[in-house]
C-alpha cells in the first residue's frame, strides 16, 4: 500500500474518534469538560425540580424567568471562585446558552432564587450575556414539540477570573481555561 493510500486510509479511521470526542447520547448526564479542566466532581442539586425532572413554567420565558436557587458541594482543596453556565444543546441553532455567571465568591456553596440580573453583584460576583442578548439569566424558551434538556453547569476554579462583567461564552471559557479543579451539573427539561 503506498504512503498516501495509507496516510488516506488512517484518517478516514481516526477523524471520526476525534469528531465524537465531546458528543453526548440524548438523555445522558455528562462530565462534560473545559479543555485542560479538572475531572473532580462537584454535587449540584435546587429545590425547583428533581434531577432530569421538568422545570417549572416560573423559571421559564412563560413565567416570571427568574433563575432558580442552586446548591452545590464536594470542592476540592485550593478553590478560589467558581462559575457556572446554563445551556440547552437541544436548540435547533445549536448549544444555546442561557446563563453565564462566574467570580462567585469561595465560601458560596449555591445561588439563590431570583439572582438579578445585573453585570457584577454586591459580593463581586460577575454575569455575561446570554444568547439572548441580554445580563443574566434567561430562562428556557424553546419552540414547540419535544421538551430541551437544560444544563446548569458548576465549575471550581482555582483563581479568580480577571474578565469584565457582560461577556460572552467564549470568552469565558477561554479565561477558564487551565483553572477547573471541580465540576457538576444538574439537568431539567421543559417543553411547549
Amino acid at each position: 500500500m503506498s504512503g498516501n493510500r495509507l496516510l488516506a486510509l488512517t484518517s478516514v479511521l481516526f477523524l471520526p474518534l476525534f469528531a465524537c470526542r465531546d458528543a453526548r447520547t440524548p438523555g445522558e448526564e455528562g462530565t462534560s469538560t473545559i479543555e485542560g479542566g479538572g475531572t473532580m466532581s462537584l454535587a449540584v442539586t435546587t429545590t425547583a425540580f428533581s434531577p432530569g425532572g421538568a422545570i417549572p413554567k416560573s423559571y421559564t420565558c412563560d413565567g416570571a424567568d427568574t433563575s432558580p436557587d442552586l446548591s452545590w458541594s464536594g470542592a476540592p482543596a485550593g478553590v478560589h471562585s467558581f462559575a457556572l453556565i446554563a445551556d440547552d444543546p437541544d436548540a435547533p441553532v445549536g448549544t444555546w446558552t442561557h446563563w453565564l455567571i462566574w467570580n462567585i465568591p469561595v465560601q458560596s456553596t449555591g445561588l439563590p432564587k431570583g439572582v438579578p440580573k445585573e453585570e457584577t453583584l454586591g459580593d463581586g460576583t460577575r454575569q455575561g450575556r446570554n444568547d439572548f442578548r441580554r445580563i443574566g439569566y434567561g430562562g428556557p424558551c424553546p419552540p414547540p414539540g419535544k421538551p430541551h434538556r437544560y444544563f446548569f453547569k458548576v465549575y471550581a476554579l482555582d483563581a479568580k477570573l480577571d474578565l469584565r462583567a457582560g461577556a460572552n461564552r467564549g470568552e469565558l471559557e477561554r479565561a477558564m481555561k487551565g483553572h477547573v479543579l471541580a465540576q457538576g451539573e444538574l439537568m431539567g427539561k421543559y417543553g411547549r
